[in-house]
């Protein structure tokens, strides 16, 4: 009637049961795709070549498929087994770098603007300007 188990630990425990399948389903698949692929190269290469270039590309994609349910399964594995994942210092050193350099170019076209400014503004004062000579009576 009660278990011994906690609603935690059941959880962890289909968590990890459907991580299993996963990964197996993964390798099943990595291997059949492989597979698949390298009898149809075979294939291919005896028709034509037109056909071994195409089954390269399907190749190349099962491939992609198969890393990409590789990655997942690692992924779900790390964090069951409480591992974060780790941060993507190239994208953020790069996001960095970005602003880094449209910083200088605001700046950098900010002050030539506010110099413009300033040469127009002396330039309309000396236009203006009233020159007042003193003179005197003698």
């Amino acid at each position: 009637m009660f278990s011994s188990k906690s609603k935690t630990e059941r959880t962890a425990t289909q968590a990890w049961e459907y991580l299993t399948a996963a990964m197996a389903a993964a390798t099943d698949t990595a291997k059949d795709t492989s597979d698949k692929a390298t009898k149809l190269a075979g294939k291919a290469s005896d028709q034509s070549h037109k056909l071994a270039g195409r089954s390269q590309q399907f190749a190349g994609k099962a491939s992609g498929k198969a890393d990409l349910a590789w990655g997942r399964a690692n992924a779900a594995a790390a964090a069951l087994a409480g591992r974060k994942p780790s941060r993507p210092w190239g994208l953020i050193a790069g996001v960095g770098l970005l602003g880094v350099a449209v910083g200088w170019a605001v700046a950098t076209s900010a002050r030539a603007a506010l110099e413009r400014q300033a040469e127009q503004e002396e330039l309309e004062l000396a236009e203006t300007a009233v020159v007042v000579t003193p003179t005197y009576d003698s």
